[in-house]
């Protein structure tokens, strides 16, 4: 039989459970920590220094982090080292890289088309483009 705790989460709808998951991922902090993970694991310490935040910032975002699967820890020493556990999150973040740069590049031709019919003369007999 299941613990209470796994009762509790197969009785969580999957919509809620995702919705959780992407708003622990909603901090530029915790985004920064996964995209320093990719090369390997890090110690607090480091991953500190690159984010340029206290102590308990960073032990903050890493334990949610934790708390939700999304990393593991490992003592070694007096140092604990931080690793992305399942490496499919790189593949959603780049996923997420693409998705917002296709729609910058929407953007951006839509300025530059913008900017283009500006510079154009207005002439009573000139052919307009229809958008």
């Amino acid at each position: 039989m299941g613990s209470p705790r796994t009762a509790t989460a197969a009785a969580t709808p999957i919509h809620q459970v995702k919705a959780e998951f992407f708003r622990i991922l909603g901090h530029p902090a915790r985004v920064r920590i996964l995209e320093l993970l990719r090369d390997g694991e890090m110690t607090v310490g480091d991953l500190q220094a690159e984010l340029g935040i206290d102590s308990s910032g960073t032990s903050q975002h890493l334990g949610a982090m934790r708390k939700q699967g999304i990393l593991e820890a490992r003592k070694e020493g007096t140092s604990v080292h931080y690793s992305v556990r399942d490496p499919r999150v790189f593949q959603m973040l780049e996923s997420a890289r693409q998705v917002i740069g296709s729609h910058l590049e929407e953007a951006n031709a839509l300025l530059d088309e913008l900017d283009g019919s500006d510079s154009e003369p207005r002439r009573g007999g000139a052919k307009h483009r229809s958008r």
